[in-house]
């Protein structure tokens, strides 16, 4: 066994084309390091509906140049078998560790296969990217990046020609096409050949950005902004600029793009102490919001004032902003569909009714979203909104950005603020609060373990709320194909469990709905909503035992 793992080891270096894996494996092999090097060798990165994402460093197991390259060959085999030989491939990477490697290997590879391949001109946001298929006519995209995950990750997502995320079965036929893929010696990869794109493709999108905004809207909200280390800045300033907006005040430490991220635990807007510099930046500058960026600037999260909490700023909720942004498109007249994740908050559903405008629940994710037809705004609690479907079909942290920043503007002149208009949402459509429980394992088993107890074992009731049913939505429902994840229904209140697709986590996802009489029962509301929120919290992870 020991013997077989060492032989596999220097199979794999003797192929590996980057110098700093090749050392690492190297030393692994050397030091007969058989448990690390058990775990880089115990199977494939599996290529699923977010593509590819690890740690960085050597084997199978990890993101290295040599699974990028076995990626894309497959990428462009899969391609070339539907008849898009000659097509072009727009690729995009962020500034995280080993992107702009993978970036160049993934060009080098299409145009060795007889595609075209387009590189963004530097590491610029993931909506850019998006954008930059529909915009140029390609056949398909990549971008390289681990979004908000830790430094030492990375990623790699697949786009195809329509400007979506990759859904099945285009998944599993990708996968299957990596898996055919023979020794790296036989994947051609000239030194040079491929086209890399000027500034003109962020002009585009940035011109595009404009078209989110109602014309002769108020632009006067002041707002401080972090790029979280990533590589938002550059692009929502220009678009800010573009737009009128007062240039925001930037948390300086974070504006940079740094692959380090050496001030917070995790480059995401929602892990605690995250949002702390900006914070501190705000209580000095006394904007009217914070607006946040993920790494690679398609999420995005707002901060208000609250003299309530500690600090004086909150972080609002991915559903508040989701139904803020949803509630300022229905009063700017919108036509359209709204659409969400099963896991995001029922009141946009409310407020779609209310105004008379179709609505569509999707699984989790933007490859789904995306997808609704006749989409005209789309959004997941995790902090993600597609405000232009025409342009970017996926989530777009900067036209997120300026749509927020608009609302704000437009209350700011009637003497009102975000959290007023979230007043006027509950007392509409009842109090929706929501939280999530989430648990981050080392062991993938704990997950698998949690999820077969909840089956064996659903919960009968919850904070004291009934179950009304239970679903397991790995078996599909009349609107929704499988997934793995379970749905309970209770009485003013719903949970969704499912496994993370791009990290560690076992996600529980919670929403309560409490009547609201008047503005005078608000506080009582808000007292309510948290006490279940919590019950619920505590009740299921018993029932999950984690």
């Amino acid at each position: 066994m020991q013997h077989d793992l060492i032989a596999q080891a220097r199979t794999w270096l003797a192929e590996d084309p980057d110098p700093e894996t090749r050392d690492e494996l190297g030393a692994l092999i050397e030091a007969g390091d058989t448990d690390e090097l058990a775990a880089r060798f115990a199977g494939t990165l599996q290529f699923g509906t977010a593509g590819l994402r690890g740690e960085l460093g050597a084997g199978p197991m990890r993101m290295n140049r040599s699974v990028v390259i076995r990626a894309a060959a497959g990428l462009a085999a899969y391609l070339k078998a539907r008849g898009q030989d000659g097509g072009l491939v727009v690729i995009g990477y962020d500034a995280r560790y080993k992107s702009e490697d993978f970036a160049r290997d993934t060009a080098a590879v299409m145009t060795g296969a007889g595609l075209r391949a387009a590189v963004l001109p530097r590491p610029l946001p993931t909506p850019v990217l998006a954008y930059a298929i529909r915009h140029l006519g390609a056949v398909a995209g990549v971008e390289v990046t681990a979004s908000h995950n830790p430094p030492r990750d990375n990623g790699y997502k697949v786009y195809l020609g329509d400007g979506s995320q990759i859904v099945p079965p285009a998944d599993g036929e990708i996968a299957a096409a990596i898996a055919a893929v023979g020794p790296l010696a036989d994947v051609v990869r000239p030194e040079d050949g491929w086209e890399t794109l000027g500034e003109e493709v962020l002009e585009a999108y940035l011109a595009r950005t404009d078209a989110v905004l109602a014309p002769g809207s108020p632009r006067t909200a002041r707002t401080v902004y972090t790029a979280m280390h990533g590589v938002g800045t550059s692009v929502l300033t220009a678009a800010f600029e573009r737009a009128g907006f007062p240039a925001p005040v930037l948390v300086t430490e974070q504006a940079e793009p740094d692959p380090a991220f050496p001030t917070v635990a995790f480059p995401n807007p929602e892990e605690p102490g995250a949002m702390d510099l900006a914070f501190a930046t705000a209580r000095r500058a006394a904007p009217d919001l914070i607006v946040a960026n993920d790494p690679d600037a398609d999420r995005c999260a707002v901060a208000v004032p609250d003299t309530s909490v500690e600090g004086g700023w909150r972080m609002l909720r991915g559903d508040e902003v989701g139904a803020l942004l949803a509630a300022h498109l229905v009063e700017r007249g919108v036509s359209g569909v709204f659409a969400e994740s099963i896991v995001s908050s029922s009141l946009l559903g409310r407020i779609a009714e209310k105004a008379g405008l179709g609505y569509e629940e999707t699984l989790t994710g933007f490859k789904w979203i995306a997808r609704v037809d006749g989409l005209r705004y789309g959004y997941e609690e995790a902090l993600g909104y597609c405000v232009d479907p025409e342009g970017v079909r996926d989530k777009d942290g900067i036209t997120a950005a300026l749509l927020v920043v608009e609302l704000a503007s437009v209350l700011k002149e009637q003497g009102r603020t975000l959290l007023d208009l979230l007043d006027d949402l509950a007392l509409a459509h009842g109090l929706h609060a929501t939280d999530q429980l989430s648990v981050r394992v080392e062991d993938l088993t704990v997950i698998a373990d949690a999820m077969a107890r909840l089956r064996e074992q659903p919960p009968t009731a919850l904070a004291g709320l009934a179950v009304t049913s239970a679903e397991d939505l790995s078996r599909g429902t009349a609107s929704l194909p499988p997934t793995d994840g379970l749905r309970y229904q209770l009485e003013g209140a719903r949970v969704i469990v499912r496994p993370s697709g791009t990290e560690p986590k076992l996600k529980c996802y919670l929403e309560v709905v409490v009547p609201v009489a008047d503005a005078a029962s608000l506080p009582a509301a808000r007292a309510r909503s948290a006490e279940l929120l919590a019950g619920i919290k505590r009740d299921l992870a018993a029932a999950a035992g984690i």
